[in-house]
């Protein structure tokens, strides 16, 4: 059968300054999985030296800590209270981190505390978080989004996500660049591509609920992270999945009266924060009218056509069709390649039946629906019925050589019908196929062949 045509922290001595540097400027090449390294710095203040007292943001801290360690994050830095004043902040944004983490590695920087909005000095916007030893109202003291911004760029990570339990806007969003192909042997794979990221928990001015132990952002924030955010169940979570997800849930959980504000402020790739099969990747948003469902699942049934035709994976395939069939379940081509995934490669005639099936339902015009189906019947012995499948394949298609020579070996070897086998042969050399089994058996028949004569 043809295939149907149709991803406190100080460093005291001048050697561990180094050592950190080689962390960073060491990284050669491309690492075995998506990064070198992943970073989590978390921030908790509830016992603030000047600014009014909270309660719940180091618990709340303490928590995404504990959910950063649970996805594999290699180091987790924790700063509460006094740990985390403007001076020490300052150390961390500016020196420690940009000296220690590399290119191919990911960060994740979570504030729990005191924040708010000034104007700047053309009269915009500007958000800023507040230490430990700093008032709410002096921004002086503040570290505020366009320094995490320029901390952005200055640190190497790949992929860098801000989330912020406060409710604050004013950032400035860089359009993403162009992608510079300039010394590269291949394009840039869509995991590779820079991205910064920030994830507030409510807008300017809003109230943060509370419910149970934890925020309800810091709540829908741990769900999402064990799972919740993958919406479209293609076993990666991505931030932009994680934004969406949250802004859901927290606007659900808090009657409509908190609202948390998601970005891109630099970049156009999306931080990954829990890894599936990369042949599910995607960085595509998800499709919801009719047409980008019926377009999203053409792109994954040609993404699993050309795997089988590379002879690559064939689960990966598989997880493709599955996908597409998920996006457009009447999408019938994705079950004749299903069928034939399962019956030519993955060896499981049940599914390959199921599929089949399927495809004829979904796609009776198309005549390999037909055909894999006839296949399918022949291997479970059920001949009468597979015949009558590669018949309903050439009444499709006329034509269609293959399903001669299918059909001729139906005759020839499990029926024993040798004029039927010879009829289906002929048709096939007449329908310009070249199969030298197909001249022999005529000849044999015919009592010109070698074997007729013994």
């Amino acid at each position: 059968m043809r295939l149907a045509t149709g991803s406190g922290i100080r460093v005291a001595t001048a050697t561990l300054m180094l050592l950190s540097a080689a962390v960073a400027f060491g990284q050669t090449g491309r690492p075995e999985g998506l990064y070198y390294k992943s970073w989590g710095v978390v921030v908790g203040i509830d016992d603030y030296l000047v600014a009014p007292k909270l309660n719940g943001a180091i618990a709340d801290a303490k928590a995404m800590a504990e959910a950063l360690r649970q996805l594999g994050f290699d180091e987790v830095v924790e700063l509460y209270d006094k740990d985390a004043s403007f001076r020490r902040l300052n150390h961390i944004l500016n020196d420690y981190l940009p000296r220690r983490i590399g290119r191919h590695d990911r960060l994740v920087l979570f504030f729990s505390g005191h924040a708010g909005t000034t104007l700047d000095m053309n009269g915009k916007e500007l958000g800023y978080l507040v230490p430990w030893d700093a008032q709410v109202t002096n921004v002086s003291k503040a570290v505020t989004l366009d320094q995490l911004k320029e901390f952005s760029r200055r640190v190497m990570s790949k992929h860098t996500l801000f989330l912020l339990n406060a409710g604050l806007t004013g950032w400035e969003v860089t359009p993403p660049q162009q992608l510079s192909l300039e010394g590269r042997l291949s394009p840039e794979e869509e995991t590779d591509k820079r991205a910064v990221q920030v994830l507030t928990a409510a807008g300017k001015g809003e109230s943060l609920a509370r419910k149970d132990k934890h925020g309800v952002f810091v709540q829908a924030l741990l769900s999402g992270l064990k799972g919740a955010a993958d919406t479209d169940k293609n076993g990666w979570v991505m931030a932009s999945e994680l934004g969406a997800f949250v802004k859901q849930q927290v606007k659900e959980a808090a009657g409509d009266k908190q609202h948390p504000q998601f970005a891109r402020l630099d970049g156009d790739g999306d931080t990954i924060l829990i890894e599936g099969k990369k042949a599910l990747f995607k960085i595509r948003p998800e499709p919801k009218t009719e047409a980008e469902r019926l377009a999203a699942a053409k792109e994954e049934y040609e993404e699993a056509f050309s795997l089988l035709q590379q002879q690559k994976s064939a689960q990966d395939a598989l997880d493709h069709l599955n996908k597409a069939i998920q996006y457009s379940p009447a999408y019938g081509d994705a079950y004749v390649l299903k069928s034939f995934l399962y019956l030519d490669r993955l060896s499981n005639l049940e599914e390959a039946l199921a599929a089949a099936q399927l495809a004829t339902k979904y796609a009776p015009t198309n005549p390999d629906s037909h055909y894999t189906l006839g296949l399918v019947l022949q291997r479970k012995g059920q001949f009468a019925e597979a015949e009558k499948a590669l018949q309903q394949a050439l009444a499709v298609n006329p034509k269609y050589s293959d399903v001669y020579l299918s059909l001729g070996d139906l005759y020839a070897e499990d029926i024993k019908d040798k004029k039927k086998a010879v009829e289906a042969y002929q048709r096939y050399l007449e329908t310009g196929g070249t199969e030298d089994k197909a001249r022999t058996y005529i000849q044999q028949a015919e009592g010109s062949g070698p074997a007729a004569k013994q």
